[in-house]
């Protein structure tokens, strides 16, 4: 009887080990298959997420976080973009300098320069030179005021006519210049002003020297 008792105490106990062990490698195979699923479902999903735009948009309209420019990109972009219009193309100073000689030459055309002044003075004294008391009176008046207000008239229309030339060059610069870059306003206003001197400037020229505008007076 004590015989008895003994192994079947063994026996279930033998029995209660192997259902211990067979759970168990029924719990480490579940366990291996949920982390095969997991790796497998966590590699499908990088690679959806690798296939799948940047540019891709929200429901309500906005962009995805992938689509946004960082701080230090936007600062970047905004630096180039400088660099980049600061080079690119005139800046329109040699224009504006343009617009203002002309501007300038006009009024000095109209005014008198000393250039004027001086040929005038020599004109004069060539005259004197050339001419004696026993001269008369046309020649003297001639030689003495004649030529030096001729030589007045010269100059002035000189001054004039590099002032239109310049003007009208500053106002033709954009079309040989680069396509899109409009002229400043106050250019075309001063270059304007400068041919309208330069015109009035040659007129005024021309008809003195002409005698048609403030001729000699008559002598006899």
């Amino acid at each position: 009887m004590g015989t008895k008792t003994v192994d079947e105490t063994g026996v279930k106990t033998d029995e209660r080990k192997t259902d211990e062990r067979k759970t168990d490698e029924a719990t480490q195979a579940a366990a291996s298959t949920e982390a095969a699923e997991a790796t497998e479902a966590s590699e499908a999903a990088e690679k959806a997420g690798t296939d799948a735009p940047d540019d891709t948009d929200a429901p309500d309209g906005t962009d995805t976080p992938d689509d946004t420019d960082t701080p230090e990109d936007a600062d970047v972009t905004g630096k180039t973009d400088g660099i980049d219009g600061t080079e690119a193309g005139p800046t329109g100073v040699g224009q504006g300098a343009g617009a203002v000689v002309s501007a300038g030459l006009g009024i000095v055309s109209l005014t008198g320069s000393w250039v004027g002044t001086v040929a005038s003075a020599r004109e004069s004294l060539m005259g004197q030179l050339q001419t004696s008391s026993s001269s008369d009176v046309g020649t003297l008046i001639e030689k003495g005021y004649g030529n030096a207000w001729q030589a007045t008239a010269m100059w002035g229309g000189i001054f004039a006519l590099v002032a239109l030339i310049v003007g009208v060059v500053v106002l033709a610069r954009p079309a040989f210049g680069a396509p899109g870059r409009p002229q400043a306003p106050w250019i075309k206003s001063v270059a304007w002003a400068g041919v309208a001197l330069g015109v009035i400037g040659l007129l005024l020229a021309v008809l003195k020297y002409t005698d048609v505008l403030l001729g000699l007076p008559a002598t006899g």
